[in-house]
Formats: structure tokens, C-alpha cells, sequence
């Protein structure tokens, strides 16, 4: 689904982008399969905030926050005024389990 204009979320809603899919190294170089779509190896995700509603105060805009696996929605992407895509996921406030003001840096993406 593309979205186009400009979203605002409402209440405590949270938006991110970013959201870190795919096969995962790490420093020590074990290879963790994407289990994206797939029964076996649940985790969390990190995603970056992108836009938060009102009455949301735990997260600010930039951080990024790992969620509780499979606490958030299915990709929609958003066309953004100079017409490129960003993808974006609605997650759960209540299922965010802690919050960077950095990219974690324990896993390297895309190998």
C-alpha cells in the first residue's frame, strides 16, 4: 500500500522506519537467518522512530526501539514530497522493550 500526504500519528501511536529485516551477523560472525514470514527463530526487531502521536512520552522521534516480535503492522509505504518511498510499520507502544539514541551496533545487516 502506498500512502501519499503527510501522516500524524493520533494518541500513543508509534511509527518507525527502518525496521531492521533480514539475515543478521554478528561481531562474532554467527549468521542468524531471517525469519521473516517464518515460525522458527521469533525475535525482536529495531526500528527507528519516525513519528509519534500526542500523547506518546516514553519515545521521541529519532530513537530506536526494539519491539516485542510480531508487535507491529505490515509495511506501508509512504511517498514522501520529493517523491521518494520510505518504508514504515505501526507498532504497539506497549510492546516496546527498550530504546537507543544510537543504531544498535551488535549486528551488521544485509551479509
Amino acid at each position: 500500500m502506498v500512502v501519499k500526504g503527510k501522516l500524524r500519528p493520533i494518541k500513543d501511536r508509534v511509527l518507525v522506519s527502518d525496521m531492521l529485516f533480514g539475515e543478521e551477523i554478528t561481531r562474532l560472525g554467527l549468521v542468524l537467518l531471517s525469519d521473516d514470514g517464518k515460525t522458527q527463530g521469533i525475535k525482536p526487531r529495531w526500528g527507528r522512530v519516525w513519528a509519534v502521536g500526542p500523547e506518546q512520552h516514553d519515545v521521541k522521534v529519532g530513537e530506536w526501539i526494539c519491539v516485542e516480535h510480531g508487535r507491529w503492522t505490515r509495511k506501508f509505504e509512504l511517498e514522501q514530497e520529493d517523491g521518494s518511498i520510505l518504508n514504515l510499520h505501526g507498532v504497539d507502544p506497549k510492546a516496546v522493550l527498550m530504546k537507543s539514541n544510537e543504531k544498535p551496533a551488535d549486528v551488521m545487516r544485509g551479509a
